[in-house]
């Protein structure tokens, strides 16, 4: 796990404003954060930097006492959140407070999609997402409240796939992939129907819609 923040990086991102994430902080604390992907410099003038949804997800989580491990559901490579893909051997915990915190964490994509895609545009994803591709599907599918796969149930899995744009999404049935199809599109992804030719599986292909 990636060591979370350091006590100054944390009170620049803790006084970040509250809705749209807008930073204050020196050049070098501000490329810090870049780098670690819990800040991102807009495109437009007069490039100021804002919390990335990791940003956020730190802002919002209380400090971890020093010298001791972090606990609770799975996190992201910042530490902080991950959407649950499927499958995960020990997906953590669920309820009223899971929910938050996907909640949360969706409306601070859309914050970021609003703030970095052309005309602030929200119906399709933004260059992190790009980047992201299982996780931002994934995170798509749990906030709209569909069940991830788990040890003991049945549910979606989101994959990497060899196309560098597109993720596999497989799911039990017939039912589960259509319903995966419908939140997908509407989250501004566009998804095609395949069978896996040896297992003769079905999954969907599914890509970040550019227009």
């Amino acid at each position: 796990m990636t060591r979370p923040p350091t006590a100054v990086q944390r009170r620049v991102i803790d006084a970040a404003e509250p809705v749209t994430g807008r930073l204050r902080g020196t050049p070098a604390q501000l490329a810090a954060l870049v780098r670690r992907g819990l800040a991102f410099r807009h495109p437009r003038p007069p490039h100021d930097h804002f919390l990335t949804p990791a940003g956020h997800r730190i802002r919002e989580a209380p400090p971890e006492p020093a010298g001791e491990p972090a606990a609770g559901p799975p996190r992201a490579d910042t530490g902080v959140f991950a959407a649950r893909v499927g499958g995960e051997e020990e997906p953590g915990a669920s309820g009223p407070a899971r929910a938050r915190e996907v909640h949360s964490a969706w409306q601070g994509l859309l914050e970021l999609r609003r703030m970095t895609n052309p005309h602030g545009a929200v119906d399709r994803p933004c260059a992190w997402e790009r980047t992201h591709l299982v996780r931002a599907a994934a995170l798509a599918l749990e906030a709209a409240g569909h069940r991830p796969a788990e040890p003991d149930a049945e549910g979606y899995r989101v994959r990497a796939t060899p196309q560098p744009d597109a993720v596999a999404v497989h799911g039990p049935d017939d039912a589960t992939l259509t319903a995966c199809t419908v939140t997908l599109e509407k989250a501004g992804w566009q998804t095609g129907a395949h069978t896996d030719p040896r297992s003769r599986a079905r999954y969907l292909l599914a890509s970040p819609r550019r227009v």
